[in-house]
């Protein structure tokens, strides 16, 4: 099992943009991610294994909510709970940060991240119909922190 999640820096972009290509087919560029990984506002964390990271949960802090916006785990460490904690530790730092509402989009057919959201308390509250480049709807979650 790896450690606890680690903050997620800019000298993580390497480790960031691979596993983004294994799990999310590079769903955010190289320029994206390096935003993402500068902002303080923008919290990431991420688990390692091996010096490799297995597993990332990125957010953005905008008042008192936390706007998930993306959760990846390495396809070869799935059901182990992975997304589950470095999910987890996500929400508590945010909510550590003042934020006491989480919020994230999900693809309606994203069936293990569906049942990983609702185990962690998100509800659905509105969709996106055909949102996603493949057709799928995009379900609006959210959960209140603390």
């Amino acid at each position: 099992m790896p450690a606890e999640p680690a903050p997620l820096g800019v000298a993580d972009l390497e480790a960031c943009l691979a596993l983004d290509g294994r799990c999310l087919n590079g769903l955010w560029s190289r320029r994206q991610w390096h935003t993402e990984l500068a902002d303080p506002q923008r919290p990431g964390l991420g688990l390692w294994q091996e010096q490799r990271l297995q597993a990332m949960a990125c957010g953005w802090l905008v008042l008192d909510e936390l706007h998930i916006t993306l959760v990846a785990v390495d396809p070869g460490a799935r059901r182990r709970g992975l997304g589950r904690l470095v999910l987890q530790s996500l929400l508590a730092a945010a909510a550590g940060r003042g934020a006491d509402r989480a919020t994230l989009e999900v693809a309606s057919g994203n069936t293990a991240a569906l049942a990983l959201y609702r185990s962690l308390g998100f509800h659905e509250a509105g969709r996106r119909p055909g949102y996603y480049r493949n057709g799928d709807d995009a379900l609006i979650h959210w959960l209140r922190l603390g």
